[in-house]
């Protein structure tokens, strides 16, 4: 299907350079390693059920689901985080890249009267948002930089509800198109991802069976 061609190609090709949507490098590039003691480094595990806007709702497509793993660096009031994807489904078509990819998201808070805004740099293209204090509540949206005009989408809106007491975070991907002043939805992606955290182990946390 055509549609299905562009599907999460923003989000994923998460990676826009699958989808040709972007010029820049996934990740940006530097002469030092990122390290864990000059910030707070969290790892987000998690699944992501993709949904196609057909007919005036969203239907499921399996075959576009995804695994996921975000590092996460929170730096003060900057943060930085790379997500790795990776398609399983046996049906999936490769029309939205490859199955394994990879996203940069860069986000710069600051404060403005009693809100909370961000200013995002991303392989996906620049945004901004707006957060509660405590950073529970998110919500991004990013501008897709280089999309053909043909494409059925050229803005992405990600909704975050940090669960951080119950180590869950929640997100809603939407992939729509601006036009004439209006939204036309394309696709979404519901997430679900667990936290982890340093820790250390009182003995080997797994042996070998026989």
């Amino acid at each position: 299907m055509k549609a299905s061609m562009f599907l999460l190609g923003a989000m994923v090709s998460f990676l826009m350079s699958s989808c040709g949507t972007t010029q820049h490098s996934s990740i940006p590039t530097s002469n030092q390693l990122p390290q864990i003691t000059d910030n707070y480094s969290i790892v987000w595990v998690g699944t992501g059920e993709s949904f196609l806007f057909k007919d005036g709702k969203y239907i499921r497509t399996e075959s576009n689901d995804y695994a996921f793993e975000v590092v996460q660096r929170r730096y003060a009031n900057s943060w930085k985080s790379v997500k790795n994807m990776h398609r399983l489904h046996p049906d999936y078509d490769g029309k939205a890249g490859p199955r394994e990819q990879t996203l940069f998201f860069g986000i710069d808070f600051s404060r403005q009267k009693e809100a909370i805004v961000s200013s995002i740099s991303s392989s996906l293209g620049a945004g901004k948002g707006e957060s509660d204090g405590q950073f529970r509540e998110q919500m991004m949206e990013v501008e897709v930089e280089g999309i053909s005009s043909f494409a059925p989408y050229n803005a992405i809106r990600i909704t975050q509800h940090y669960q951080y007491e119950e180590g869950l975070l929640l997100e809603t991907v939407e992939l729509f198109k601006r036009k004439d002043g209006k939204e036309l939805p394309f696709a979404k992606i519901e997430e679900k991802a667990v936290i982890f955290r340093p820790t250390t182990l009182t003995a080997a946390p797994t042996i070998f069976s026989d």
